[in-house]
C-alpha cells in the first residue's frame, strides 16, 4: 500500500509498505480522509518526542471497512466509519470507570514513543480495534468525518468543565480546537461565549461561528473581560493554547470560585500564580482527548449544529502531504485544518 512515512525528522516520503493484516477483534479500514493534527506537525520536527521515525502518522481519519477480523460483530465490510484516536484496553480501573482517555494501557494511532509504536492513517489502509469504530451517517462526508476526533476533544473539554447553561464562558485561543470549543459550548446550550486571540482573521471566524464577543489579546485582555462582566470576570475559561501567558490570563479573567479548564499544552511545563488560584478559590481542570463523545460529535456535525467545513483549509491527495506539512510547520498564516485523502473516496 501507499503510505506517508516519516523516515526521519523533517523528512516525509511516499513509501510502499505491506498492507496491515487484520487480527481478531479488529477491522481493516480503507482510509478515505485523514486530517493533519498539530501534534503531527510537532512530531514531524521531533519536538514532541512522540513520533520517533520511522512511523506512519495520522489519527483523525475516516473511511470504509475493507476487512473484518474474527470475533467482530455489528460491523461489516463496506461500512462507512470513523474511529477514536485512542486505543484503550477496556479492562483497567480507568476504563471500567468510563475514563477510556486515561487508560493505563492507552495507545494513540500514529504515535511511536519509548513505550509503543502504532501505525496511523496517513496510508491507504489502517487496522484498528473494532471497539473504537463508529459508523457514519450517509450525509456525512469522509472529509467532514476526519474532523470528528477534534470535535470530540472539544465536547470533552466542555463536559469536564461542567458549564452551567446560564454561564458566561471565555475561550482563549481561536485555533482549530478553540473554534470547536466555541461551537461545542453553543451547541450544548451556552449562549454567552467570548473568544480571545491575537489573530484578527481567526477572531472574524469566531464571530461567524457564533461568538458573543471577540477580544484581541494584543491589548489588555483582562480589562476587556472585566468591562464585559461588570468587573466580576467570566464563570469559566477554556484555555486552548497552553502557554504561560495564556494560562495566567485565564486565571486573571475568571471570577472568584470559577473554573479554568486547560486544554492546550504547547508548553510541557509552566509557572502557576498559586496565590491567585488559592485565595480566589479557582478550580483548575485538565482535559485530555475524549472519553465517549464520538456519538455526540457525529450527531452534532451531521446536523450542522457544529460546522466543520469552514475550518478545513485544504483537501489534498496523500502525495502532497510533505509539502503541506512543511507549510504548516513554517507557520503559514490562515491555515487551520488540512485533510489528506489516501483513498479514492473523499
Amino acid at each position: 500500500m501507499k503510505a506517508l512515512l516519516l523516515s526521519k525528522y523533517r523528512c516525509l516520503e511516499i513509501a510502499d509498505l505491506p498492507e496491515p493484516a487484520t487480527g481478531p477483534n479488529e477491522v481493516q479500514v480503507r482510509v478515505a480522509a485523514c486530517g493533519i493534527c498539530g501534534s503531527d506537525v510537532h512530531g514531524y520536527d521531533g519536538s514532541s518526542g512522540r513520533r520517533i521515525p520511522p512511523i506512519v502518522m495520522g489519527h483523525e481519519a475516516a473511511g470504509r471497512i475493507a476487512a473484518v477480523g474474527e470475533d467482530v460483530s455489528g460491523l461489516a465490510k463496506g461500512d462507512r466509519v470513523t474511529f477514536d484516536s485512542t486505543v484503550y484496553c477496556g479492562a483497567c480501573p480507568h476504563c471500567l470507570r468510563g475514563n477510556i482517555n486515561l487508560c493505563d494501557n492507552r495507545q494513540v494511532l500514529g504515535v511511536s514513543c519509548g513505550d509503543y509504536r502504532r501505525a496511523g492513517a496517513f496510508a491507504e489502509y489502517v487496522v484498528v480495534p473494532a471497539r473504537i469504530v463508529h459508523r457514519l451517517p450517509d450525509q456525512l462526508s469522509y472529509t467532514e468525518a476526519a474532523m470528528l476526533e477534534a470535535v470530540a476533544v472539544a465536547l470533552h473539554a466542555v463536559a469536564v468543565t461542567q458549564v452551567p447553561a446560564d454561564s458566561t464562558a471565555l475561550v482563549i485561543g481561536a485555533g482549530m480546537i478553540g473554534l470547536l470549543i466555541l461551537q461545542a459550548l453553543r451547541a450544548t446550550g451556552r449562549s454567552r461565549v467570548f473568544v480571545a486571540d491575537l489573530d484578527e482573521s481567526r477572531l472574524k471566524m469566531a464571530t461567524e461561528l457564533g461568538a458573543t464577543a471577540v477580544l484581541s489579546s494584543k491589548t489588555d485582555l483582562v480589562a476587556q473581560v472585566m468591562k464585559l462582566t461588570d468587573g466580576a470576570g467570566v464563570d469559566v475559561v477554556l484555555e486552548a493554547v497552553g502557554r504561560n501567558e495564556t494560562v495566567s490570563a485565564a486565571i486573571d479573567c475568571v471570577r472568584k470560585g470559577g473554573t479554568v479548564t486547560l486544554v492546550g499544552n504547547i508548553s510541557p511545563e509552566g509557572t502557576l500564580p498559586l496565590q491567585k488560584v488559592v485565595s480566589r478559590q479557582i478550580r483548575l481542570q485538565g482535559s485530555c482527548a475524549s472519553a465517549g463523545e464520538y456519538p455526540q460529535a457525529i450527531e452534532l456535525v451531521a446536523s450542522e449544529a457544529i460546522r466543520v467545513k469552514p475550518l478545513i483549509t485544504a483537501v489534498a491527495p496523500l502525495d502532497q502531504g510533505p509539502a503541506w506539512f512543511e507549510r504548516l510547520h513554517a507557520g503559514e498564516p490562515n491555515l487551520l485544518k488540512v485533510v489528506l485523502t489516501p483513498g479514492t473516496e473523499a
